[in-house]
């Protein structure tokens, strides 16, 4: 059954089917959220696609497209050059444009981060009128606590503005970070990040989440998914890959117990081969958005099972 979806107010009458729909085809119609994030070519360079453990395929930037088309995801989310070059390929998956990166080259002990916006919504929004793709929003990343902050503030209101004005859904990667920022993942810290997002209009907000913590950090987390409120849904951060079955008891804790609405999952996913990688994004979404238990989601990723929706 569909969620009742609230349509923010930034969204003209005229645009609110398109935003709906939009929403339904990101969510699944279930109001969460499970994004494949590959924006990592830009963001971490070449580190995540080659190196021991990863599959020499991994290197190749259509093998996003490749598990896209199979998985089971809510959208695919990466820079809009790299859907031009594939989309043709791969029509039936549905992409976020993330429109502003920034490599990891330069460290924060000699200048906090800065990520400027590569393209503007109308672009965008032609490039979608364009190609007929599945374009169903648009993603932008700020560090919190940069000198830089309020530049980037600027930027996403903007953004999630005329991206509402158009129909198009919001994501916000929210991140401390900055010379004054001492400890990234400070659930207290993330909270206000959540509550900034929320401040901004954003539909979602990709969030740190502190995986090397010991004690219950999931029942912590609720104090991050209350400041977003209802209107905003909190995403995690899926980090560094991890063993299968100890990464999904974590994304299930996520859901079922801090009661995010979402996860968004890079290197869990792609630094794997082709089936398992399939399976993995498959088990993932049936904890996210339609409620499997840990156990049947290993044995979707054990290949047991198949997904059901």
């Amino acid at each position: 059954m569909k969620q009742q979806i609230k349509v923010p107010l930034s969204v003209p009458k005229e645009k609110e089917k398109d935003y709906v729909k939009n929403f339904n085809l990101a969510t699944r119609g279930t109001g969460k959220l499970m994004m494949f994030a590959c924006d990592q070519k830009v963001e971490h360079l070449n580190d995540d696609f080659v190196g021991k453990d990863i599959p020499s395929e991994v290197a190749n930037p259509e093998y996003y497209f490749k598990i896209a088309n199979k998985a089971n995801i809510g959208v695919l989310a990466t820079q809009l050059g790299l859907i031009a070059k594939y989309g043709r390929d791969y029509p039936k998956i549905n992409y976020l444009v993330k429109v502003n990166s920034k490599t990891n080259l330069l460290k924060k002990q000699y200048k906090d981060p800065f990520s400027n916006i590569w393209l503007h919504v109308d672009e965008i929004y032609n490039f979608k009128k364009q190609t007929k793709l599945n374009i169903v929003g648009v993603g932008y990343t700020i560090y919190l606590g940069s000198w830089y902050e309020s530049d980037m503030f600027n930027q996403a209101a903007h953004l999630i503005y005329h991206a509402h004005q158009k129909g198009l859904i919001t994501v916000l990667w929210m991140y401390p970070r900055g010379k004054d920022v001492p400890d990234e993942n400070n659930i207290h810290l993330i909270a206000g990040g959540a509550g900034v997002a929320t401040c901004l209009g954003a539909d979602f907000v990709k969030l740190s989440y502190p995986y090397g913590q010991r004690g219950n950090i999931a029942e912590k987390f609720k104090e991050v998914v209350n400041a977003a409120g209802d209107r905003t849904g909190v995403i995690c951060i899926g980090g560094q890959k991890k063993e299968a079955k100890r990464f999904l008891n974590t994304v299930y804790q996520q859901i079922n117990v801090s009661k995010t609405k979402g996860i968004a999952v890079g290197r869990n996913i792609y630094q794997r081969h082709f089936g398992e990688a399939v399976r993995i994004a498959d088990a993932i979404t049936g904890i996210t958005l339609y409620n499997y238990s840990v156990k049947d989601a290993y044995s979707i990723y054990k290949g047991e099972k198949k997904l059901k929706f």
